[in-house]
């Protein structure tokens, strides 16, 4: 019988800790938004080293117009193996 009172104790120190680690993550802002950072990666289409998204110095390339874009740069081609 006394072990059933150690496991209640056991189980009700378990569950405050488990509330205070919950209480804790919510304050901290642990939980404020957990979709958008999975998706940030797959909206950066920059290329790397440029930070307002033109064809890095020394290109070949002729500047983008409005009506005509920019070729892809960093394009490569992929092969299956």
């Amino acid at each position: 019988m006394t072990i059933l009172f150690f496991m209640i104790g056991v189980s009700l120190l378990m569950a405050l800790g488990f509330l205070c680690a919950f209480i804790w993550s919510m304050r901290s802002g642990q939980q404020d938004d957990l979709f958008t950072p999975s998706l940030r990666m797959l909206l950066d289409d920059s290329p790397p080293g440029a930070s307002d998204g033109s064809p890095p110095s020394g290109s070949s390339f002729p500047p983008a117009t409005p009506d005509q874009p920019r070729p892809n740069v960093l394009k490569k081609s992929v092969t299956a193996v």
